[in-house]
């Protein structure tokens, strides 16, 4: 019988790669332990869900827990969210899997973002775009709007608004106004002073 050497030589490395994460120090469970906060807010209501909050890391052994919720209506449209107990643990992964660079590379364009800002607040054509939002072209726009197109955050929504005419995605409005949301915590001035000036200039 002919032997495989290259079947052999996946299955050694899938044994290296086994042995490899059992070598690997392990983190004691105490260092993620979520610590209970009990005057955090006023509001008896918020208390209680950031308890559930608690709880639910305690029981998952998640190293964080999120809820979040909102309501935005523009442009005769309204989209309203409730996300609870989203693991902490799970957004992290966006990074290790680059999903999170990839998101922000497709909207981190002032020409996309401007585009996105205006399509928000109203449903809009390409003509309008170039017409409210001082581009050169239309070529210029569609090149903008390709990317935003392939990641499903605009479509044109011809059974309701018209044919040529884009709108954000229903189901991902949540997304912008909440990564917004982050972008405003990180500018907080209350905790923290940061130079993002100097950021853009390094950039």
């Amino acid at each position: 019988m002919e032997r495989d050497y290259g079947l052999e030589i996946d299955l050694l490395r899938q044994e290296l790669e086994e042995i490899r994460k059992l070598l690997q120090p392990r983190v004691p469970q105490e260092s993620t332990r979520i610590q209970k906060m009990p005057h955090m807010h006023p509001d008896p209501n918020i208390m209680n869900l950031l308890g559930s909050l608690e709880d639910c890391c305690e029981e998952n052994n998640y190293s964080g827990a999120i809820t979040y919720l909102g309501v935005f209506a523009s442009g005769g449209r309204q989209s309203t969210w409730i996300r609870h107990q989203v693991c902490a643990d799970d957004l992290l992964k966006l990074i290790e899997n680059r999903m999170a660079e990839r998101v922000l590379a497709c909207v981190g364009n002032s020409d996309r973002l401007n585009i996105l800002l205006s399509i928000l607040k109203k449903p809009m054509t390409v003509a309008q775009l170039v017409e409210e939002g001082g581009y050169n072209s239309t070529g210029q726009v569609y090149h903008h709007l390709k990317p935003l197109l392939a990641a499903d955050l605009i479509v044109e929504d011809s059974q309701n608004e018209g044919r040529g005419v884009y709108v954000v995605q229903p189901h991902r409005v949540q997304g912008i106004i909440m990564l917004l949301s982050g972008i405003s915590d990180m500018l907080d001035p209350q905790y923290t002073q940061g130079d993002w000036e100097e950021v853009d200039q390094e950039g």
